[in-house]
């Protein structure tokens, strides 16, 4: 598909309703995060056959048993980072790219790793397509973060962990944020953590439902649901 501006601004109409409706209405209050959703076209980020469904309010099959979330989440998990645009984020689950992109229009640089390869190409090309030059993409078990690349000021974890990986809290700066959501498979809680020094601090924020984090310090490939 080529992203001529018309594709690119199609559902423009459907994009304000989302944010009326499923962001304003439900207490998003981050105007930097609500305009970066006005300006990303999450419909491109789907299958066409879904396309007409990308400002619903749920989330969508992408492919290898993976989802979009719903756009709420993601405005929800966003929004608590409180980016300000100078920060080094690290994203743990490409997926299709949507979350990607929207942390890309409020951070400086964005490392985002995803280790279904199919999804990782086909994400890839689609953000440079949109002309974003502050991803760095890398196909490998997320689960142990991206060393090398640390500190984070923020990490964000788009699939369910039991627990989360202590590596990944190894690499948040001192006052760095990381929200994942942590659980079970049918049910997690999103969980925020800020740290400050040597000190931790947890806190719940709602209940969600996310695919599982398949790796090394997650869920086990065999026990993969095809949700």
């Amino acid at each position: 598909m080529q992203l001529t501006e018309q594709v690119i601004q199609a559902y423009a109409g459907q994009r304000r309703k989302m944010i009326e409706e499923q962001l304003v209405n439900r207490g998003i209050k981050d105007l930097a995060v609500m305009e970066a959703m006005s300006r990303v076209p999450r419909h491109l980020f789907v299958n066409s056959s879904l396309q007409h469904r990308a400002y619903g309010d749920c989330p969508l099959p992408i492919g290898e048993n993976q989802t979009i979330s719903q756009p709420y989440i993601v405005a929800l998990m966003t929004q608590t980072l409180q980016l300000k645009g100078e920060e080094r984020v690290l994203e743990i689950g490409t997926g299709s790219g949507y979350q990607t992109a929207i942390m890309a229009e409020l951070a400086a640089q964005v490392f985002t790793i995803e280790r279904v390869k199919p999804i990782a190409r086909k994400s890839k090309e689609l953000l440079a397509q949109l002309g974003y030059a502050n991803i760095v993409f890398k196909v490998f078990d997320g689960t142990y973060g991206w060393r090398d690349q640390s500190p984070f000021d923020a990490i964000l974890v788009t699939a369910s962990t039991p627990e989360v990986p202590s590596a990944l809290l190894e690499q948040l700066s001192d006052r760095g944020r990381l929200i994942a959501p942590v659980g079970g498979k049918e049910d997690q809680a999103l969980v925020v953590f800020n740290k400050s020094g040597d000190r931790l601090v947890r806190r719940e924020i709602g209940r969600c439902k996310f695919v599982p984090l398949i790796g090394k310090f997650g869920w086990p490939e065999e026990e993969q649901t095809n949700e």
